[in-house]
C-alpha cells in the first residue's frame, strides 16, 4: 500500500494508505490502518489540492524545504513550479503534463523532502511555469 498524505482545497488534511489511487478515476480508497479490516474512507479527487505520496507521516521538523536543484543532480523529466491557489509553491519536475488532464505527478527536487511524489490537481493551481 502507497502512504498518503490527501491535503484538501478546503484545507482538510487525511493521512493514510491507498491501493487504489489510479489518476484517471475521480475517487480513491483512504485506510487509516495499513492492515487490512478497516473501513476506508472515499476520497473525491476534484476536491483535493493534491495528493502526497510520503516516506513517513511525522516527516522530519529540522528540514529546511528548498525550490532549488541541487548542483550536479539529474533530472528526470521536465522542471516545473507550481504555484497553488493558497499560496503554496512546489517545485520538481514532471513527465506527464497536461494541461487538459485534471492533473499530472510530480516529484520534488529537493532530496530531503519527505514527499517521494506528488499527484497535483489542476483545478487548485494558480499557477504553473517551467523551467
Amino acid at each position: 500500500m502507497n502512504r498518503i498524505v490527501a491535503r484538501f482545497q478546503d484545507g482538510r488534511v487525511l493521512k493514510g494508505f491507498t491501493n487504489d489511487f489510479i489518476p484517471a478515476k475521480d475517487h480513491f480508497h483512504l485506510f487509516v490502518d495499513e492492515h487490512a479490516g478497516t473501513r476506508p474512507t472515499d476520497v473525491h479527487v476534484p476536491e483535493l489540492k493534491a495528493l502526497f505520496f510520503v516516506k513517513s507521516f511525522e516527516g522530519d521538523p529540522q528540514h529546511h524545504k528548498s525550490n532549488d536543484t541541487p548542483e550536479g543532480a539529474t533530472l528526470v523529466g521536465r522542471r516545473i513550479r507550481v504555484v497553488f491557489k493558497d499560496g503554496e509553491v512546489i517545485v520538481g519536475t514532471t513527465q506527464g503534463y497536461d494541461r487538459n488532464r485534471p492533473g499530472f505527478f510530480l516529484v520534488p527536487v529537493d532530496p530531503g523532502s519527505n514527499n517521494e511524489r506528488c499527484f497535483v490537481i489542476a483545478a487548485a493551481m494558480k499557477a504553473v511555469a517551467f523551467r
